[in-house]
């Protein structure tokens, strides 16, 4: 048995345990040889393949793997055509899988690499291939329909809530009329925004504001929150998704002067959306702002990285090569959660056509009526997924990584 996996999309900080699962349960179970895309689909139609028995030579490197943010085999964001539209890259896909022999097919991803194995499996099907197409779930936006949850949430949850706290305590020390916006990733899903409700403690008040894209926004209603809240407190603290809409649609970045591109799915890059409001709401009140960017610090922070999804992330993708033993296809991997107190969670396998191309957002009955903070549901939901840490190995007073200079 051969087999090839690839990692698609945004990085997390943990999906490499993914590719270590993967890698592990492949092997164990009498893989031959163990082929990495590099830079996913886009990699493979270049014939673009790194055999990885050459590389994980030893368990050390595994668990060097394991604790290494980002994307060890590089990623891409490449959409495929329907082959109804053009079936020129199926075929040259379905050649060089022939022509490694390849048995079986793992695409770590979100939902856009759903749609990759989604369209692969279907082709599979119709020439009579026997290759086995399975989904493992990533993405630090958690919006994978089915899963309870993504592995690659919990730490950037993890990280969010503790930049928070930092953040607050950092607008605390002047005492003077202040509104720091900061802009935290997900577009059409807010659910790793509203992680920031888990700064609010008994050593910490908490954001004052969180801003989902859920919830229809209004740049006048914004302000007059704004307003409202620092008649009560000098300094004020939200938190803001990067995509959150106006009521017509568009997304409030939209409004300011960037450039809004698109990527090779059609989506918007979305960008600038604090920076907007910063200088909204310096105009209209008589306060200093500021405005901050998680950016990719959000995704590849693997020196805070929680032990639960690391855990997790590694389970996936070792569930998703007893998948394909067990002869499925054209499916993904899930985790469903079986309780709370204790927690616990189990893999699943769900057909890959209920998760690609749907968005699973927060239910609006965790939001408080005010659309400003979230309620308990939310905090007994997230808050199990950020527990307990697994620290990198530390040189030379760094984070050492693994290498993939190849």
């Amino acid at each position: 048995m051969n087999v090839i996996v690839g990692q698609s999309g945004g990085p997390t900080a943990v999906i490499n345990a993914s590719l270590a699962g993967v890698y592990q349960a492949a092997v164990k179970s009498g893989a031959e040889k163990v082929y990495g895309m590099q830079n996913g689909i886009a990699g493979l139609l270049e014939e673009k393949l790194v055999c990885l028995n050459d590389i994980f030579t030893d368990d050390l490197k595994i668990e060097l793997l394991k604790r290494t943010p980002s994307s060890f085999l590089g990623s891409c964001r490449y959409k495929l055509k329907k082959a109804e539209d053009s079936n020129v890259e199926y075929e040259k896909v379905f050649a060089l899988l022939k022509k490694y022999q390849i048995d079986c097919f793992f695409y770590i991803g979100g939902n856009d690499s759903m749609d990759t194995i989604l369209k692969l499996s279907e082709y599979g099907k119709k020439i009579g291939s026997s290759i086995r197409f399975i989904g493992v779930p990533k993405t630090i936006d958690n919006d994978l329909m089915i899963t309870d949850h993504t592995p690659g949430y919990g730490s950037a949850a993890k990280f969010v809530a503790t930049v928070m706290k930092e953040i607050i305590r950092d607008a605390m020390v002047y005492g003077t009329n202040y509104v720091t916006i900061v802009e935290i990733m997900g577009r059409n899903a807010g659910w790793l925004t509203a992680a920031s409700a888990l700064a609010r403690g008994t050593d910490c008040e908490g954001v004052d504001m969180i801003c989902l894209p859920e919830v229809p926004f209004t740049v006048e209603g914004f302000i007059r929150k704004v307003e409202d809240m620092q008649k009560k407190k000098k300094s004020i603290v939200i938190a803001v998704s990067e995509g959150v809409k106006l009521p017509d649609g568009r997304y409030v970045c939209e409004l300011s002067n960037t450039v809004q591109d698109l990527d090779s799915f059609g989506h918007k890059k979305l960008t600038g959306t604090a920076h907007f409001l910063s200088n909204e709401v310096a105009k209209f009140l008589n306060t200093k702002t500021r405005a901050i960017e998680l950016s990719t610090l959000q995704r590849c922070s693997g020196h805070l990285t929680s032990r639960t999804d690391i855990t997790e992330a590694y389970q996936v993708g070792g569930a998703a090569v007893l998948a394909a033993i067990n002869g499925r296809s054209g499916v993904a991997i899930t985790l469903d959660r079986i309780s709370d107190k204790p927690y616990q969670c189990k893999t699943g396998v769900v057909e890959i056509e209920k998760i690609a191309n749907y968005e699973k957002k927060i239910p609006l009955e965790w939001i408080n009526d005010t659309h400003t903070d979230m309620l308990q549901p939310f905090l007994d939901y997230v808050r199990p997924l950020i527990q307990a840490e697994l620290p990198p190995f530390y040189v030379d007073g760094l984070p050492y990584h693994i290498s993939n200079k190849f």
